[in-house]
């Protein structure tokens, strides 16, 4: 055997099991059964139970049921740390997808193909039915060059636009027309009128062509949806929408200050959809896509047609088109005859006057009387000095607005017309008569 670390024993002889010199069992008190050895030896296998063995670090061993119990908090504590560790990692990449979107390619969701159809009352549908009808005008001629828009009439190649969109040409200036499909060809003016600013020009040897519908603008009312094409700052196909803002709108375009010359008087239509430069002689749409107006002019914010760059002022969302159906009568007659006629009352009006109405002139423009012998007004009555204050029971409040309410008919149409004469009111009714156009 090995003594216990620190101690020394003695070799002696041990008796022999049974006899007389044999020890007798060592009890738990170590004196003969139960007390201690007299011999004073080392029984190693009752040490190893009694003495735990040493560490190094000279602490005492655990038992078992220790063991056990540190073992289970080193599980507890290592996944404890596992999760920790995985949470950071994951919140990291979590972030990091987040902010860079995902590692390797990106591929973002997207909608699949769609019909290419619209509902045929929509924008879209109705812009897809009438482009191929409408055209962009390039006019030049002498120093002047201009764009401008039209729209086709029939199929023998009449196109219908503003006479100032043509004007720039005069009689041997150049008209280019480009279709909607990329197409030139080369157009002639069949006629024109500076009263109305409506044009017809004609292309040849073109097939094809798509007319476009025409509505009746009598039925259109304020609030109604329109859309207007045409080719704003040479944008060809330019599309827009908005509504009806206003009715019966009397306006007057063109001319030079103080001079009556090359005036249009317009009964127009109003419309928010914008108009630009470039749109004047497209087409306003109703809602079937018929044309229900021809786009001609602009209020711009600085009340001109020019900024103080001396470019071209936009649009304000207000913008005024001639009805379809004056335009559809001057372009009869201008196809027809070459020139457009013009409803007259046969008086002159005092344009100076500056109260509420048309006042009649005291003589007329060329010194002769300012109520045309024989002449409609003349036959109803009318006499120099009378205050015409309304046209079929609508009130004008100057010449320009007489002018316009007049235009708007056809000449034979009959007028009821409002008069004050000495503070007095009178109503008095003619037949329009008819004046050539030029």
């Amino acid at each position: 055997m090995t003594p216990a670390r620190g101690t020394t024993a003695a070799a002696v002889p041990h008796p022999a099991a049974g006899s007389p010199e044999a020890p007798a069992p060592i009890g738990p008190g170590g004196d003969g059964p139960g007390g201690v050895d007299p011999w004073g030896r080392y029984d190693p296998w009752a040490a190893s139970a009694a003495v735990a063995p040493l560490q190094q670090n000279g602490a005492g061993a655990p038992t078992r049921e220790q063991r056990r119990k540190r073992a289970g908090k080193v599980i507890v504590g290592g996944a404890l740390l596992i999760a920790l560790v995985s949470g950071g990692i994951g919140g990291a990449l979590g972030t990091y997808l987040e902010r860079n979107g995902g590692v390797g390619t990106v591929e973002l969701p997207q909608a699949g193909k769609e019909a290419a159809d619209r509902a045929p009352g929509s924008v879209a549908g109705i812009a897809a039915r009438a482009l191929p009808s409408v055209v962009t005008l390039h006019v030049s001629g002498g120093d002047a060059a201009g764009t401008g828009t039209g729209f086709v009439l029939d199929d023998r190649g009449h196109i219908l636009t503003n006479n100032h969109v043509v004007e720039p040409a005069g009689s041997g200036g150049e008209i280019t027309v480009t279709f909607n499909s990329g197409d030139t060809a080369e157009a002639t003016v069949v006629g024109r009128d500076s009263g109305y600013d409506l044009a017809v020009v004609r292309v040849k040897g073109v097939s094809g062509l798509s007319p476009l519908p025409l509505g009746n603008s009598d039925n259109v009312r304020v609030g109604d949806p329109v859309v207007a094409i045409g080719a704003p700052f040479d944008l060809a196909g330019t599309v827009t929408s908005g509504i009806i803002s206003a009715k019966e709108r009397p306006i007057t375009a063109g001319g030079e200050e103080g001079d009556g010359s090359d005036v249009s008087y317009v009964d127009a239509l109003q419309t928010d959809a914008p108009i630009n430069p470039g749109n004047s002689g497209g087409p306003l749409l109703d809602a079937q896509g018929r044309a229900i107006g021809i786009n001609s002019a602009i209020r711009s914010a600085d009340g001109g047609g020019a900024d103080s760059d001396g470019g071209q002022a936009g649009s304000i969302g207000l913008g005024f088109a001639i009805p379809i159906n004056q335009g559809k009568r001057v372009a009869e007659e201008l196809i027809n005859t070459g020139k457009a006629t013009h409803p007259v009352i046969g008086i002159t009006l005092d344009m100076n006057y500056s109260g509420d109405g048309a006042r009649v002139g005291a003589k007329g423009s060329d010194g002769g009387p300012a109520v045309t012998t024989g002449g409609p007004g003349a036959e109803a009555g009318i006499e120099p000095g009378d205050v015409i204050t309304a046209v079929d029971g609508r009130r004008v409040h100057s010449g320009e607005e007489l002018i316009v309410a007049t235009r708007a008919h056809r000449p034979g149409d009959r007028l009821e017309l409002t008069l004050e004469r000495d503070g007095e009111e009178t109503n008095v009714s003619l037949v329009l008569g008819s004046s050539g156009g030029d």
